[in-house]
């Protein structure tokens, strides 16, 4: 799990959430917005865990 910056050419701020299966390097969820509130976090993991079971380990890079 990891957080993506990134501003767009009219200088708007955007964040992207990155959610990848380290083991078979498949994207599970991207979820760009302006913001990203622990509320949308939780809402991607849970939407993850839902289609996929839960994982052992959670990686969050900083």
């Amino acid at each position: 799990m990891d957080f993506v910056a990134n501003s767009l050419p009219d200088g708007r701020r955007i964040r992207t959430l990155t959610i990848i299966d380290s083991f078979t390097r498949e994207c599970l969820t991207l979820k760009v917005a302006k913001s990203l509130p622990s509320q949308s976090v939780a809402e991607a993991l849970e939407g993850v865990t839902e289609q996929r079971g839960a994982p052992r380990m959670l990686q969050v890079d900083h």
